[in-house]
C-alpha cells in the first residue's frame, strides 16, 4: 500500500474539520495535473456569515497545528468568501449566496475544451 502523500493528509484533516464544524455541500476538486500552485481545492458552504468566519477560523488553526507555516487567508473581514490558502491544499468557505454567484466548482470541472469554445 502506497504512503499517503502530504496533500492527501492535509485534505484529510480539512475534510475532518468541514464535517466537525457543519459545514455544507463540501466538493473536493482534483487540481493534480492541472494546476502548478495546488494539488486540491475544497468548496464549502456556511449557513451565514458567522458560521463561514467560524469555519474557517477552526481550519486556519488546524493547519497551524499540524504544523503547515505561510498559511493565506484572504475574506475574514467580511466572511461571505474566505479563502485559505495552505499551499496543498485551497479551501474556499462560502455563504450559499455567494457560491452560487461565483460557482467555482463549474469553473474547474468543465470540459476545458468546452470553455475555450465559449
Amino acid at each position: 500500500m502506497k504512503a499517503q502523500s502530504d496533500a492527501d493528509k492535509t485534505l484529510n484533516m480539512i475534510l475532518s474539520r468541514l464535517d466537525d464544524m457543519k459545514a455544507e455541500e463540501t466538493v473536493t476538486i482534483d487540481l493534480r495535473g492541472k494546476s502548478a500552485y495546488s494539488d486540491y481545492m475544497v468548496v464549502t458552504s456556511g449557513r451565514a456569515n458567522r458560521h463561514v468566519g467560524a469555519i474557517a477560523e477552526n481550519v486556519t488553526k488546524a493547519l497551524k497545528e499540524t504544523g503547515i507555516k505561510n498559511i493565506h487567508v484572504e475574506g475574514m473581514p467580511n466572511c461571505d468568501w474566505v479563502l485559505i490558502d495552505s499551499g496543498d491544499v485551497i479551501v474556499h468557505v462560502f455563504r450559499p449566496e455567494v457560491r452560487e454567484f461565483y460557482n467555482l466548482e463549474r469553473l474547474w470541472t468543465q470540459n476545458p475544451a468546452a470553455a475555450k469554445a465559449i
